[in-house]
C-alpha cells in the first residue's frame, strides 16, 4: 500500500513511518523540517522537503523551483501529523501557529479531495478544555472542522485521532516544542534539578508513542475497508490514567526539582477516555509511564 505521511520527519511521524515500513508499506514523507529533523529519516522512505502551510501545495506556482514534487504521486491513504504542537510558542506567535496549522489541514485535505485520497488527522486534547486557551487548541480544532466539512460536502473518506501527552523514541529534548518527559529525560542525564512549572499538580494522561503509532494505524487503515466504521469519526488515543507533574518527577528517582513560573495556558488536567477507541477500532494501550521512566534511569 502507497501512503504519504505529512510531517514525516517530526515526533509522531517519524515513529508512524517507522510501523508502516515494517509492516511492508510503501511510505513517502512531506515535512518542512521546522521542529523535525534529516536524522529522523528512515530507509526505504521516500522523503520531500516542502511546506505544506504554502499556497505551493496546491500547485498554484508550478515551475521547476517551487512545484511539491510528490503531488506527482498516487497514494492510497495519507496520514496528516503535521502540526506545530505546543500551547506556548502559539501563545507568543499565534499567527505563525494558525497559518502553519490550518493552512497545511486545509491544503492536504484540498489535495486528497482532488484524488479522492482518505486523511486520517492528528486531532488534539486540547479540545476538551474549551477553544480559546490558546491559538494551538483553536488551530487543531479548526483541522478538525475541515476534516468533517471535506467529509460532508465531498464525501472524502477522513477520520480524526486525538492525542494525550505523548512521549518516547524521538521526541524533543529541548527547544519551544519540547516535551516535559523529554525535558526530564535530559536534565536527568545530565544531573541538573528538574524544572516543574507552576505547584506541579497539574495531572497528564501520558501516551506512549508506540501506542499512539497504533491506533493511527488502525484508524487509518480502517478507512479502506468495506465497513469503514471510522469514516467521519473522531478517537481519543490516551492512557485514561493521569499522574501529576510532581508524582512524574518523583518517578527520576533521587533527582532534584526545581518550581518555576507557571505558563499561560496550562490545563488542570487531561484524562482520555478510549472506549471508542476500544469498541470500534479494538485499540488498547498497552505501555505506562512508569515502566518507560524505570527504563530511563536504569
Amino acid at each position: 500500500m502507497k501512503i504519504l505521511v505529512a510531517g514525516g520527519v517530526g515526533f509522531v511521524g517519524t515513529n508512524l513511518i517507522k510501523r508502516l515500513l515494517k509492516d511492508g508499506h510503501e511510505v513517502s514523507s512531506v515535512d518542512n523540517y521546522s521542529t523535525g529533523f534529516k536524522e529522523n529519516h528512515q530507509d526505504g522512505c521516500t522523503y520531500y522537503e516542502h511546506d505544506l502551510s504554502s499556497k505551493h501545495t496546491l500547485g498554484i506556482y508550478v515551475d521547476h523551483e517551487t512545484y511539491p514534487s510528490w503531488r506527482d504521486n498516487e497514494f492510497d491513504l495519507i496520514f496528516n501529523v503535521a502540526a506545530l504542537a505546543r500551547i506556548q510558542p502559539s501563545l507568543s506567535d499565534p499567527v505563525k501557529a494558525i497559518s502553519n496549522n490550518f493552512n497545511s489541514a486545509l491544503h492536504v485535505l484540498e489535495w486528497a479531495r482532488e484524488n479522492n485520497t482518505p486523511v486520517t488527522f492528528s486531532g488534539s486534547s486540547t479540545l476538551h478544555h474549551g477553544l480559546w486557551g490558546s491559538p494551538y487548541a483553536w488551530s487543531k480544532y479548526a483541522g478538525e472542522q475541515l476534516c468533517e466539512l471535506y467529509n460532508k460536502v465531498y464525501d472524502l473518506p477522513t477520520a480524526i485521532c486525538r492525542f494525550y501527552n505523548v512521549y518516547g523514541d524521538h521526541q524533543l529534548e529541548e527547544g519551544a516544542y519540547a516535551t516535559v518527559i523529554g525535558i526530564f529525560e535530559k536534565q536527568y542525564r545530565e544531573g541538573k534539578s528538574l524544572t516543574v512549572t507552576g505547584d506541579g499538580e497539574q495531572r497528564r494522561d501520558f501516551t506512549h508513542i508506540d501506542d499512539i503509532v497504533d491506533g493511527l494505524v488502525r484508524c487509518g487503515l480502517n478507512l479502506l475497508t468495506d465497513t469503514k466504521v471510522s469514516n467521519g469519526q473522531a478517537y481519543e488515543l490516551g492512557r485514561g490514567l493521569n499522574f501529576s507533574i510532581n508524582e512524574i518527577a518523583k518517578m527520576f528517582d533521587g533527582a532534584e526539582v526545581e518550581y518555576i513560573t507557571a505558563r499561560k495556558g496550562e490545563y488542570p488536567f487531561t484524562l482520555a477516555d478510549y472506549t471508542k477507541a476500544k469498541e470500534e477500532l479494538g485499540w488498547t494501550p498497552s505501555l505506562n509511564i512508569k515502566d518507560y521512566i524505570k527504563g530511563v534511569i536504569s
